[in-house]
C-alpha cells in the first residue's frame, strides 16, 4: 500500500483558519489553537451583531425623526401616531433620510400629515 503524504492538505487547512483570523489581537491570529477557539466566538458574535445592527439602525431613524419634528412643535411618538392616522405609509429609515438630507420635503411630509 503506498504511502500518503497529508501535509499539503493540513498545511491549506491551516492556512485557511489563520486568513480568516487575520487582524485579531495578540496570538489569536498567529497561533493555530488560539486562533481556532477565536474564530468559533467570533463567528457565533457576528451572527449576533447583524441582529443588534438592525436594532440600533432603527433607534438611530427615530432620533434623526424626532430632532425634525421637534420645531414643528410634535414629539416623535405623537408625529408617528398622526402618520399612521392618515395612513401615510412611510417608514423610518425613509423619513429618517428625508429629515436628514431633504428638509423641505421632510416639511412636506409634516403639513401633510398635520392637515
Amino acid at each position: 500500500m503506498p504511502r500518503v503524504k497529508r501535509g499539503t492538505i493540513a498545511h491549506k487547512k491551516r492556512e485557511k483558519l489563520l486568513k480568516l483570523t487575520k487582524g485579531f489581537r495578540w496570538g489569536r491570529k498567529s497561533k493555530e489553537r488560539a486562533a481556532k477557539e477565536a474564530l468559533l466566538h467570533a463567528l457565533s458574535r457576528a451572527f449576533r451583531g447583524r441582529k443588534e445592527k438592525k436594532r440600533t439602525a432603527r433607534t438611530l431613524w427615530n432620533v434623526k425623526i424626532n430632532a425634525a419634528v421637534r420645531p414643528e412643535n410634535l414629539s416623535y411618538s405623537k408625529f408617528i401616531a398622526i402618520l399612521k392616522k392618515k395612513n401615510i405609509k412611510l417608514d423610518r429609515k425613509i423619513l429618517a433620510d428625508l429629515a436628514e438630507h431633504e428638509p423641505e420635503v421632510f416639511k412636506k411630509v409634516i403639513e401633510k400629515a398635520i392637515s
